[in-house]
């Protein structure tokens, strides 16, 4: 998908640069203005997000944009076309100190054959499993792209994995991506999520008893569908502000206006779906949960904390582990938004629970 463009002019052959987004991650490819023949690309300094490519108004031969990645705060970088490199402008207030850090983009096989792809990020230096975290969403046509983040750089400085999955459900493959996993296909969502647990394993980065899942929202949905279909597949999860009873869903907050997303429990076709997969009404008595915290927000108006509260009370009263299951409220804030100070705490408060879960510490 292009996203965005600049012509740089003061050359003897003028050029376009072309910002795409590809299977979620950023490039600028550099074009003959005039044949639109691809002549190169820009060096970017990994894989990360770039946008607002800007040129002189009076023209010239140079340009600037921005870019982040997942442990790379946002920046301006200026690129010379002249010579071809790329250098960086000018940074974000403060200093983060990033040791080397290592992602790749990983393809993988979902459970009907269908390739995903995951970022993975992890220190080079590590050997062997490794303490994980997989993060996912897969819905509403969102897409998961880089984007900086101090507790995913905290979680990779202190030697563990961070995985980002490109679900079904998001848009980083385009509209059919989407499709595909929403309404009666929601399963693909969970069975992408599971297969990139199960790759993550298979590489020999993590293990079952070292793998923490993470999702918020319709990702806490995720999350919360993954460690009652999967409960031997994961350690520890974190699950904030979820949709998880998905037969009453519609019932509260703004959850009526979702129906085309997930289908409707006033429909009987639709209930089925809904019934086959909704957390709450999977949990199983007798079985060995992993560690949850769940994390609500009293003030939030698009997903209303009892969702949380029913499925915490089912699984302290279901699971026959003695992992801990836990709620986390905070009041006076709501879905999104919040102070930097609340954000901080939040953060440390989940990295910690995965950390002592997972080992990592």
């Amino acid at each position: 998908m292009l996203t965005d463009y600049a012509i740089l002019d003061d050359l003897d052959r003028p050029v376009l640069l072309a910002g795409w987004e590809r299977h979620a991650i950023s490039e600028i490819s550099v074009h003959d203005l005039a044949t639109g023949e691809r002549l190169g690309a820009v060096p970017l300094p990994g894989l990360g997000s770039v946008g607002g490519i800007v040129e002189r108004p009076e023209g010239g031969h140079e340009a600037w944009f921005g870019y982040t990645d997942n442990v790379t705060p946002s920046s301006v970088l200026h690129y010379d076309a002249r010579t071809g490199e790329t250098s960086l402008w000018a940074s974000a207030p403060g200093t983060v100190a990033v040791p080397e850090i290592e992602t790749r983009q990983v393809t993988y096989t979902s459970y009907d054959g269908t390739p995903v792809r995951m970022l993975v990020i992890s220190r080079p230096d590590g050997d062997g499993p490794r303490p994980a975290v997989l993060y996912g969403y897969g819905g509403f046509n969102v897409s998961l792209t880089p984007a900086y983040s101090a507790s995913i750089l905290a979680w990779v400085e202190a030697g563990g994995v961070y995985a980002v999955a490109n679900l079904r459900g998001g848009s980083e493959e385009g509209e059919e991506w989407h499709r595909a996993g929403m309404r009666d296909r929601k399963q693909n969502v969970f069975d992408d999520f599971h297969s990139a647990a199960e790759r993550l394993i298979a590489d020999g980065l993590t293990t079952p008893e070292r793998l923490a899942i993470s999702g918020g929202s319709n990702g806490g949905l995720l999350v919360g569908a993954a460690l009652t279909q999967r409960p031997d597949l994961y350690r520890a999860v974190i699950c904030s502000a979820p949709l998880l009873d998905m037969v009453r869903y519609e019932r509260f907050g703004i959850g009526r206006i979702w129906n085309d997303e997930f289908g409707s429990a006033d429909k009987p076709d639709e209930l089925e779906w809904l019934l086959a997969y909704s957390p709450y009404h999977n949990v199983r008595e007798g079985t060995a949960y992993p560690a949850v915290l769940f994390t609500v927000f009293d003030s939030d108006g698009r997903v209303d904390p009892l969702h949380a509260r029913k499925m915490c009370a089912a699984l302290q009263h279901a699971t026959s582990s003695d992992r801990p299951v836990l709620l986390r409220r905070e009041s006076d804030v709501g879905h999104a938004a919040r102070s930097v100070s609340r954000s901080a705490a939040l953060m440390t408060d989940t990295l910690s629970f995965l950390g002592a879960q997972t080992g990592l510490f």
